[in-house]
């Protein structure tokens, strides 16, 4: 059984398709390497973020500081949605809602485990699709740390920045009368001085590492600066440019 974490029936049923993606294909791409790294000098040090994103220097194209992102070990999943849990009590998230989930279907013919999980969220887009579809500016991408943030007040409820978001991680909110999303809990933690989000201190397998890409101390920079494991990015041919990676160990 796949489980469903998406929300918006009535605006899947009345598109064929939004921006070529389905939740057929976010489940077949979710769980498929779509960005696996180059090769090449194994002396040459050089980001995840520059080897999917070669098109000039990554970090001085978005020189964010700090510049907020999230490596998500996959493999290291164990399918338990205290994440989930940790979110929705954190951010108020009501029952209709989500800002983050973890997909899930089962592989029979796998050895051994037989089910696959992949954690979802906002992925934080450096050239985000849902801040260029607003005809209001309600979603923009913050100028300082590149979060994509909601201002409320502004918001329309149009529902065009879901229809535009490759990863369908927005939903409605009916009591706040806005659109809502992840925001690396920037509201309800990293504003008020705490370092971590809520999903990555509730996951209990070391799943969500979040941090710091800017920072060379930080782990998620040296995550993404390894040269041993792949690293992998979803909708990659979207050039949407998350700040989401995905690894395995």
């Amino acid at each position: 059984m796949i489980f469903n974490p998406f929300d918006t029936e009535k605006i899947l049923e009345k598109s064929e398709t939004i921006s070529g993606f389905d939740r057929r294909e976010f489940l077949k791409i979710g769980l498929t390497i779509t960005g696996v790294f180059a090769g090449g000098s194994i002396a040459s040090v050089v980001s995840a973020a520059e080897r999917i994103f070669p098109r000039g220097s990554y970090f001085e194209k978005y020189p964010y500081k700090p510049h907020y992102s999230m490596v998500i070990r996959v493999d290291q999943c164990i399918g338990c949605r205290r994440c989930e849990k940790g979110c929705v009590t954190t951010n108020a998230v009501p029952d209709y809602g989500w800002r983050t989930k973890v997909l899930e279907r089962e592989v029979p013919e796998a050895i051994g485990q037989k089910r696959e999980f992949i954690p979802v969220l906002c992925n934080q887009c450096n050239n985000p699709p849902c801040v260029r579809a607003c005809p209001v500016r309600a979603t923009y991408k913050d100028k300082t740390h590149g979060i994509v943030m909601m201002d409320n007040k502004k918001c329309i409820g149009c529902k065009i920045c879901m229809v535009a978001c490759p990863y369908n991680a927005r939903y409605f909110n009916e009591e706040k009368h806005a659109i809502d999303k992840c925001d690396f809990c920037f509201e309800s933690r990293l504003s008020r001085g705490e370092n971590n989000t809520a999903c990555s201190i509730y996951c209990p397998a070391d799943v969500r590492v979040f941090g710091d890409l800017s920072n060379p101390k930080d782990r998620v920079y040296q995550l993404i600066h390894q040269l041993q494991k792949p690293v992998w990015v979803l909708k990659k041919e979207t050039d949407a440019r998350p700040n989401i990676f995905y690894m395995k160990g």
